[in-house]
């Protein structure tokens, strides 16, 4: 059963992410809690969301997705920020759902794509969403400003 999450599901939504993290060999760069994952799902003005895959009562899996916009085609769509599904619960069709399920919110909604990223050498990923028909955007390299990079960058507003 995929369902919007709730509160109640932030503990197991954290877990998993910490979990997705491991798998991803990046699991010290999680530095966000459980309590801040709540306030960004559930305050008053929230700006990401997320759908849980219910197995027998327990958490298999997650999408945690927030609107994104076109400026081309002037229309929202959706990003999906993570995808998991617990490795003992794959191939019950899970990770597919839980995409059916935004891909579900982009039609209703009139959004003109889902978009999302994923590792290069995450094969079996990879493969799944061709499968799926997804397309990787190969003309396109993500880029981010972070930590002291970012903070320079700010200060140097207003200054030409």
């Amino acid at each position: 059963m995929i369902r919007p999450a709730t509160p109640a599901d932030v503990p197991g939504i954290y877990q998993l992410i910490r979990d997705l993290a491991e798998y991803e060999r990046a699991l010290p760069h999680v530095t966000g809690t459980h309590e801040q994952l709540r306030a960004a799902l559930f305050g008053p003005d929230p700006a990401v969301f997320a759908y849980v895959a219910d197995h027998q009562g327990q958490l298999a899996g997650f999408a945690l997705w927030f609107l994104n916009f076109s400026t081309w085609e002037c229309q929202h769509g959706v990003y999906l920020e993570d995808l998991y599904v617990r490795p003992e619960l794959r191939g019950h069709g899970y990770g597919r759902q839980l995409l059916a399920e935004l891909a579900a919110l982009c039609v209703e909604r009139g959004y003109s794509r889902l978009d999302w990223n994923v590792l290069n050498w995450n094969e079996p990923a990879i493969g799944f969403y061709r499968a799926l028909g997804a397309v990787s955007l190969d003309d396109w390299i993500t880029f981010r400003l972070a930590g002291p990079a970012l903070a320079q960058v700010a200060a140097a507003r207003g200054g030409g």
